[in-house]
């Protein structure tokens, strides 16, 4: 008897449906978590639509998808060194009706022959969290997504951003002195900070932070947000 191969994707969707999502199965590729969706929010905030958005390590596009359906960006380019993963970018802007709005492109971040030299008003990432060669090695089907240099990510940033242009980055809340240096260290001021707790009580679990290019000062710090809600006590 033939033993049924398991698929090497899966059809998924984004806020309720409204959005459709392919991405590798588990244990095939990586797969998209909340981050994406928490940095898209964030990019997105009380500001006016970005006319040219740059989405830096792209996957499959789940951040550039949701900064088009929160209404964020007007036109996102995807950059993404994974051809698999790429596309599965070009597949779901497809899907989503958003071909002529999204432009996917194959290659890794520092190649400055994807992007002109401040290209956007509007960066943004989700580099790798871990640094290479510190904790557990990652799977190898999501060992890029997993683990790589950020000041790769930084410094392409840091080109294709205009000059009035907003960087918004995600990154381990423990790891917050180390982005904000390293912002700081490409002229890059931050200027919006959001921590993000697993429930209420516990340490902050990711940071999200937006930053520009001009002098120092002016952070504001958002109200935290809060994952799960930690529940009331149990009634007789």
């Amino acid at each position: 008897m033939a033993v049924a191969r398991a698929p090497a994707t899966t059809s998924d969707a984004l806020f309720g449906g409204r959005v459709s999502l392919l991405q590798p199965a588990r244990g095939r590729g990586y797969r998209v978590n909340v981050d994406a969706i928490l940095l898209a929010a964030f990019a997105a905030g009380p500001r006016k639509t970005a006319r040219a958005a740059f989405d830096l390590g792209a996957g499959v596009g789940a951040v550039g998808l949701s900064l088009l359906h929160l209404g964020g960006a007007s036109r996102v380019t995807m950059i993404e060194s994974d051809a698999t993963l790429a596309r599965l970018a070009s597949a779901n802007a497809n899907a989503n009706g958003w071909s002529d709005r999204i432009t996917v492109l194959r290659g890794d971040v520092e190649d400055a022959s994807l992007a002109p030299d401040g290209a956007a008003d509007l960066v943004v990432c989700n580099p790798p969290y871990v640094p290479p060669g510190r904790g557990r090695p990652p799977a190898p089907s999501r060992a890029r997504a997993k683990s790589g240099p950020l000041d790769v990510f930084l410094d392409a940033a840091r080109r294709i951003a205009g000059r009035r242009a907003r960087i918004c980055v995600v990154y381990p809340a423990i790891e917050l002195t180390t982005l904000l240096t390293e912002l700081r260290a490409r002229g890059l001021e931050p200027k919006r900070l959001r921590l993000v707790h697993g429930k209420e009580g516990a340490p902050a679990r990711v940071a999200l932070v937006e930053s520009v290019a001009g002098k120092r000062g002016g952070l504001a710090v958002e109200a935290p947000l809060v994952e799960t809600a930690a529940r009331g006590p149990a009634r007789a």
